[in-house]
C-alpha cells in the first residue's frame, strides 16, 4: 500500500477511523458465521432464503455491543499492543458464546437447528478474522514503513483538558506518539480520553519498561509548586525527562502551543513558596520615576530592569561597564514603545559618567547592582575586587546622596554575613557605607532613603552552581562538587527582583533588608536531582554503569560550607511583607569607615593586597561584626 494512502488513512478524524472499523467487523463476523455453515455442509453458495440471511446477521448484531463493551474501539491500532490480543480472544469468545445462547432460544421457538461444530468454527475464524486484521493493519499501515518506531514514545501526566489538547497537538507535530495518560484521579483510571488509556502512577515502571518512555509531560498548568514537586520527585527514578506545559493562563488566552513544552527545570523544585508581590509597594517604588540601575547587564541588574520596565516608569537609565551586556538589555527593552529607556556605557568607578548620568536625567531611584560576585575570582583580584565593590559603591553613594536622588538601594548578599572571602568583605563595607548615608541624610534632613538589601544565591545568574552543572551535564560529566555537605539558599531571579523593589519601597532609611531564602539546600542532592531531571542516572559505587558522575574537589579559597542571611536571627524585624526583614540598625564602627577609606586607598595606590586584606577583614572586625551582632548581643556559632 503506497503512503499516499496510508497517509490519508492516517490522517483521518478518529471517529471515522472507527466506523470503518466496525463496519469491517460486521463484515468479517457474517463472512465467519457463513463460511462456519459452509464448511460444516460442504456447500459455498451464499444465503438465499430470509432464515439464512437472519442467522447470519445475527452475530454482529450479538458481537458488536460485546467488543463495544471490551474495549475493542477504544485501542488506536498504530499502537496496539500484543497484550491486546487476549482482550480480543476474550470478546470473540464471549461473543460465540452468546450467539449459541440467542440461537437455542430461537431453536425453542421453532427457528430450526444449528449443528454443534458451526459455534466452534465461528469462534475459530472470527478471532483470527478480528485479531488478525487489526495486527496485521498495524503492521502494514504503519510499521512497515518505520515512522511510528522512529517516533519518541511519552507519557502525558494528567489526563485533564489541557491533555487531551495536547495528545491532538503532539499528533500533529508527528514527532511523539502518546502512550498513556497517567493520573491521580481514579474515576479516570482504566478510561479512554482522546483515544489514550489513563493509568495510575503506579503503572510507570511498566510503561517505561514496555513502551521505552523517554519523556513525561506534565499537563496540569494550575499545578501548586510543593505539588510539582513531589510529582516530579516520584518520576525522576524511571530515568525520564520532564516536561511541562504553559501556564493555565496561556491556555485560556489561546497562547498555547507545542513549540511552548520545555523541560522541567531544577528552579522549580527546590522548595521555594512564592508570595505574590505587592503592586502598591512596587507602584510606589517605580510608577512615574527616573529609575537608574547600575550592572544593568548583569543577573539581577536585567531582571530588575524587566521587572521595572512593566510598572510605567518615566525614564530607565541602563549603566553597564560591559558593552555586549549593555546592548542585549537595551535591545530587549527597546521593543517596548511606550518606555523611556537611556542605555550609558560606563564604570561605577568613574566619577565624571556616573554624575553625569544622573544629573542628565534627573535620577529619583538608583538601583546599584553593579559589583564583581564570583568568589574565587574576586580573591584572586583582591585589589580590582575592593576598587569595584567598595570604592564603586561608595563613588555612586557618594553621588547619589549629592545630587538629591530619593532612594538609594544597594543589592548586598549572604556572603557579607561574617565573611571568610573577599567578596563578602567588599559586600559588608558596602552595607556600611550605605547605612553611612543614611546617617548623613538624618543628620541633614534631606529625607533621602539609603537602604541595601541581603539575600542569597539567585537561580541562573552569572557564575550560579546551576548553569554550571548543566554545562558539565551537557558535557557528559563530571559535576564537580566542593563538598558533599556544602548547602546554599536559592532563589528565583524574577522573585528576587520584585522582593528588592518592594524592600526598598519598605525602606526607612539606613534599612538592611533580608529576604527569606526558605530552607538551605544540599549541594550534593542537587545535583543528584539535576542529573535525574535530565533523563539520566548518577554513577557511583552503588550504580557504576550509571551515566554520570559527581566528583569532590575540595573547598576554593574563601569557600564556605554554609551561608547566612542574620547576624543574630532573634533580633530581626519582620516587615509587612512576610518575606521581607529588617535588620535593627547598627551604629558601632560608622565612625571609623572614613579612615579606613583612606587607609585602604593608600593600600590601592601602592598595589599592597596583604595590607589591604588586613584593613579590610579588620574594619569588620573592628565594628564586631564577625564577633557581634546588628544589635549588640553576642553571637554563638551554630553546629552545621
Amino acid at each position: 500500500m503506497n503512503s499516499s494512502v496510508m497517509g490519508a488513512i492516517g490522517d483521518l478524524p478518529r471517529p471515522w477511523k472507527r466506523v470503518i472499523l466496525i463496519g469491517f467487523d460486521v463484515t468479517a463476523l457474517s463472512l465467519a458465521l457463513w463460511a462456519s455453515f459452509a464448511m460444516r455442509y460442504g456447500s459455498w453458495s451464499p444465503p438465499n432464503t430470509v432464515d439464512q440471511f437472519v442467522i447470519i446477521a445475527s452475530a454482529p448484531l450479538v458481537a458488536l455491543p460485546i467488543f463495544i463493551r471490551l474495549g475493542l474501539y477504544r485501542a488506536v491500532i498504530r499502537y496496539l499492543p500484543e497484550r491486546a490480543l487476549w482482550t480480543i480472544v476474550q470478546a470473540t469468545t464471549l461473543a460465540a458464546v452468546c450467539w449459541v445462547v440467542m440461537v437455542f432460544l430461537s431453536e425453542m421457538a421453532g427457528r430450526g437447528v444449528v449443528p454443534r461444530s458451526v459455534p466452534l468454527l465461528y469462534w475459530a475464524i472470527s478471532t483470527m478474522l478480528i485479531g488478525g486484521s487489526r495486527f496485521i493493519a498495524k503492521k502494514v499501515l504503519w510499521s512497515s514503513t518505520g515512522s511510528e518506531i522512529k517516533k519518541r514514545p511519552v507519557v502525558i501526566f494528567g489526563a485533564g483538558e489541557s491533555g487531551a489538547q495536547l495528545v491532538n497537538s503532539l499528533r500533529r507535530q508527528g514527532v511523539h506518539r502518546v502512550v498513556a495518560f497517567i493520573d491521580d484521579d481514579a474515576s479516570l483510571q482504566g478510561r479512554d480520553v482522546a483515544g489514550v488509556r489513563v493509568f495510575s502512577r503506579a503503572s510507570m515502571s511498566h510503561l517505561a519498561s514496555h513502551y521505552g518512555v523517554q519523556d513525561v509531560i506534565l499537563s496540569v498548568p494550575s499545578l501548586t509548586a510543593n505539588s510539582r514537586q513531589e510529582i516530579v520527585s516520584s518520576f525522576v527514578q524511571y530515568g525520564v525527562k520532564l516536561r511541562t506545559v504553559p501556564p493555565i493562563s496561556d491556555l485560556v488566552s489561546g497562547k498555547y502551543s507545542i513549540s511552548h513544552i520545555r523541560e522541567i527545570d531544577i528552579d522549580e523544585l527546590l522548595g521555594r513558596s512564592s508570595v505574590p508581590s505587592e503592586p502598591a509597594l512596587l507602584r510606589a517604588m517605580i510608577e512615574g520615576k527616573t529609575i537608574m540601575v547600575t550592572g544593568a547587564g548583569g543577573s539581577i541588574g536585567s531582571e530588575l530592569c524587566r521587572l521595572i520596565a512593566n510598572w510605567g516608569p518615566q525614564r530607565l537609565v541602563l549603566f553597564e561597564a560591559n558593552e555586549f551586556a549593555l546592548y542585549n538589555i537595551d535591545r530587549e527593552l527597546a521593543g517596548d514603545a511606550d518606555l523611556s529607556v537611556v542605555p550609558v556605557l560606563g564604570s561605577v568607578g568613574d566619577r565624571d559618567v556616573v554624575k553625569d548620568a544622573i544629573t542628565r536625567h534627573h535620577v529619583d531611584v538608583l538601583f546599584h547592582a553593579a559589583a564583581h560576585k564570583h568568589v574565587p575570582l574576586v580573591e584572586a583580584n583582591v585589589l580590582e575586587g575592593i576598587r569595584n565593590n567598595v570604592f564603586g559603591s561608595k563613588m555612586v553613594a557618594d553621588i547619589a546622596f549629592d545630587l538629591g536622588v530619593k532612594s538609594f538601594v544597594l543589592i548586598s548578599s549572604d556572603k557579607a554575613v561574617r565573611p571568610t572571602n573577599v567578596m563578602g568583605a567588599t559586600k559588608r563595607w558596602a552595607e556600611l557605607i550605605v547605612e553611612q548615608k543614611a546617617s548623613e541624610a538624618v543628620a541633614k534632613g534631606t529625607g533621602q532613603r539609603f537602604s541595601a538589601v541581603r539575600f542569597g544565591n539567585v537561580l541562573g545568574s552569572n557564575g550560579s552552581v546551576v548553569p554550571l552543572f548543566k554545562e558539565q551535564i551537557r558535557r557528559g560529566g563530571p559535576l564537580t562538587l566542593t563538598d558533599e555537605t556544602m548547602t546554599r539558599y536559592f532563589m528565583s531571579i524574577h522573585e528576587a527582583a520584585e522582593l528588592i523593589v518592594q524592600a526598598g519601597a519598605l525602606s526607612r532609611g539606613g534599612d538592611i533588608f533580608l529576604l527569606d531564602m526558605g530552607e538551605p539546600v544540599l549541594i550534593s542532592s542537587l545535583a543528584e536531582n539535576m542529573i535525574r531531571l535530565a533523563g539520566l542516572k548518577v554513577r557511583d559505587a552503588a550504580n557504576p554503569d550509571g551515566d554520570i558522575e559527581i566528583v569532590v574537589t575540595g573547598k576554593r579559597p574563601g569557600e564556605k560550607l554554609f551561608e547566612e542571611l542574620f547576624y543574630d536571627q532573634a533580633n530581626a524585624e519582620m516587615t509587612t511583607h512576610p518575606k521581607i526583614m529588617r535588620a535593627p540598625g547598627f551604629e558601632a564602627g560608622l565612625q571609623e569607615i572614613g579612615h579606613a577609606m583612606e587607609r585602604l586607598t593608600a593600600a590601592l595606590a601602592d598595589r599592597d593586597e596583604s595590607a589591604a586584606r588586613g584593613i579590610l577583614f579588620g574594619l569588620i572586625q573592628e565594628d564586631g561584626t564577625s564577633a557581634v551582632s546588628e544589635g549588640g548581643a553576642p553571637v554563638v556559632e551554630k553546629a552545621h
